[in-house]
């Protein structure tokens, strides 16, 4: 009862004491000791550019990509009629390192954490997901002298529940990027993207199925991207 207690409180206070949104905030910024120092934690984004380009906002859309991480259950197994004697049998399977099932400060993690586990991480079921951004905040990656991390709030699109959870959420949105957990729609090509896409479309104008100008449109926009190393 004690450990309820206490949860109710953190939660009623996490929420009491919510910080007016900011409208828009770059990677950069939240790495710069000038701008992150006067932003507390919890506080609410609008809109985030993310560290490759990509625009942020809420309601858009996102991709679960592929899990990089792994969980391993322990259950303890009886050996017939012999009293006291048990093993131990270990499982383990695939799952997301950066997103996890609910919110962060939800009820559910919070009692996970009371009782010494670890936040529930998404399982490699939710691969391929498309989800919605429901809400984005920034918190210290410690202190209020560390840089901020983006926290991703992501909704079904279609408004249900994943399972018994009715949401999941990238604790860390620019690492969940780099280990390809998550991805934006609108994220601009990589480099390697764009050289794929430019050989695809010489192939194509070679087969006579992409006239020349078409293709000198498209390698034009890709020139910058490839050359940009």
């Amino acid at each position: 009862m004690k450990q309820l207690i206490i949860a109710l409180i953190i939660l009623t206070t996490s929420s009491t004491f919510a910080q007016t949104p900011i409208p828009e905030l770059t990677f950069e910024a939240s790495q710069n000791s000038a701008v992150f120092q006067h932003i507390r934690n919890n506080t609410r984004i609008l809109k985030y550019i993310a560290a490759d380009g990509s625009v942020l906002e809420l309601g858009d859309t996102l991709v679960i990509g592929v899990p990089t991480g792994t969980t391993t259950s322990t259950t303890a197994v009886g050996a017939g009629n012999n009293v006291g004697i048990a093993k131990a049998r270990s499982k383990t399977k695939n799952s997301f390192a950066t997103i996890i099932m609910g919110r962060p400060a939800g009820f559910g993690n919070i009692m996970n954490a009371m009782g010494g586990e670890s936040a529930d991480n998404a399982s490699a079921d939710m691969q391929g997901e498309i989800v919605v951004i429901a809400e984005m905040k920034v918190s210290h990656k410690g202190s209020r002298k560390k840089p901020l991390a983006l926290t991703v709030l992501l909704g079904e699109p279609n408004g249900r529940a994943f399972g018994i959870n009715k949401y999941m959420s990238v604790v860390d949105y620019e690492k969940s990027v780099l280990a390809g957990e998550i991805k934006s729609l609108n994220a601009p090509l990589t480099r390697a993207e764009a050289i794929a896409k430019l050989k695809e479309s010489k192939e194509l104008m070679d087969l006579g199925l992409l006239d020349e100008a078409e293709y000198e449109k498209i390698k034009q926009e890709l020139t910058p991207i490839i050359m940009n190393k």
